[in-house]
């Protein structure tokens, strides 16, 4: 029997589906609300309930290539975030400017993140 070079179509699918999202293009408001939503999931707000306006997230620069979203701790600390436009891919930079520091804290696929649904709630 002869074995066939043909590849499934559920394989091309399959392997055709980088991180990268071409439907859905990266906007500046699409980063700001995915940034948003990671970071009140991932980050103790607790310290702002008296005092909101000690942390937030803004908006940073943009390049051709990239937004920059910037989380700010009721430390001082920034967290920076750089989203690419193309595909989603989120660099995460924290920064502690009392002590001269910068650290890479990994990446993310905000995209990925974003459409994640929501949490349901324990019991």
């Amino acid at each position: 029997m002869k074995k066939s070079n043909i590849i499934p179509l559920s394989l091309m699918i399959f392997f055709s589906c980088g991180s990268a999202h071409p439907d859905k293009p990266v906007t500046a408001e699409s980063a700001y609300e995915g940034v948003n939503k990671y970071c009140h999931d991932h980050y103790d707000w607790s310290a702002a309930n008296e005092n909101p306006s000690i942390m937030h997230v803004e908006m940073g620069a943009e390049s051709d290539s990239a937004y920059e979203v910037v989380f700010r701790s009721y430390t001082g600390a920034t967290v920076h975030f750089y989203v690419d436009k193309k595909t989603g891919s989120t660099k995460i930079v924290e920064k502690e400017p009392l002590l001269n520091i910068e650290n890479e804290a990994g990446t993310i696929d905000l995209l990925d993140y974003m459409e994640k649904k929501e949490k349901p709630e324990s019991k």
